[in-house]
């Protein structure tokens, strides 16, 4: 069984007497990138500055390739790599001799390195460039070779595409996939983009009110719903045969197993049904976020 690299193990957070986070439980694992979703107020930045050490839980802890992050910071953090929204650079220098500034910061940060993580970014052909000259898109890049610089183990992304046009959203999404394969690093994205997490993301975990209310693969296929077009009711053969369904102004949404779908249009086929399509029902992350917390308000972003 894989080992995770960082575990929340009952980690809550109390302000003024009011409890932000109750006994968070969340296990995250190498080359997975895994999605934070919350409603606003939900206790997500409360979270992420509690695993990023700027916030001691009240109760619980966090612990980062074995290393407990309370009773050890500087060996934990320094396997943990960040980028919140927009990172800063010094922008009257290049973009190379930003990584070289930040590869001080660290032991061991070798020249070769900061041209690895170059290649992983794709800024090849501008790193020595000034940063003023760069677009957001190829700044957020540069942040993220930048956070890449000492070999994390983990990376913390908080709103990292705010601001980014849909090419240069579909761009970073293409590098975070590249880094959690080629890295084995295991990425942490907080997001209000329902459907960019859905695209990028492995799995996602979804607090509500402080309160993990579930976990789940985005990868597996829900293979036991399918929409039928049809024009006639289906409503006594559906309920004869013991079928779960909702009606929909063009058809049936049905629920069942796959091997059982040829057999039940052979079914209407055989009662004069006429059937116009057959299509496997794919829920959208926007469907389930709103299923999972009662239709919890997400906040839109709104381009700068």
């Amino acid at each position: 069984m894989m080992k995770p690299i960082v575990e929340l193990k009952h980690l809550s957070k109390t302000i003024k007497g009011k409890e932000i986070i109750k006994d968070l439980n969340i296990e995250l694992y190498p080359g997975q990138i895994t999605g934070f979703l919350g409603p606003n107020g939900a206790g997500k930045t409360t979270t992420i500055r509690m695993m990023t050490g700027l916030m001691n839980p009240t109760e619980g802890e966090v612990i980062i390739d074995g290393i407990s992050l309370s009773q050890n910071f500087e060996k934990a953090i320094s396997k943990v790599g960040v980028i919140v929204e927009n990172p800063e650079m010094y922008k009257f220098m290049s973009g190379y001799k930003n990584l070289l500034h930040f590869a001080r910061m660290h032991d061991n940060v070798t020249k070769e390195r900061i041209a690895e993580v170059v290649r992983l970014v794709g800024l090849e052909n501008r790193i020595n460039e000034k940063v003023s000259t760069y677009s957001l898109g190829m700044r957020q890049r540069l942040g993220l070779a930048q956070a890449l610089l000492h070999h994390p183990k983990f990376l913390i992304l908080d709103e990292p595409t705010n601001g980014l046009d849909p090419a240069g959203i579909r761009e970073f999404r293409e590098h975070l996939r590249t880094i959690a394969k080629q890295e084995n690093v295991s990425i942490f994205v907080s997001s209000h983009l329902l459907a960019e997490i859905e695209l990028v993301c492995d799995r996602i975990a979804v607090i509500k009110s402080g309160e993990l209310i579930d976990i789940r693969e985005m990868d597996v296929e829900q293979q036991s719903t399918y929409y039928i077009e049809v024009e006639q009711p289906l409503d006594e053969i559906l309920k004869e045969q013991d079928y779960k369904y909702e009606k929909h102004s063009k058809g049936y949404l049905v629920v069942i197993e796959r091997k059982e779908v040829p057999k039940l249009i052979a079914s209407l086929t055989n009662k004069g049904i006429d059937i116009y399509s057959v299509q496997q029902h794919h829920e959208s992350l926007e469907d389930q976020f709103l299923e999972m917390t009662g239709g919890g308000q997400i906040a839109k972003t709104i381009a700068k």
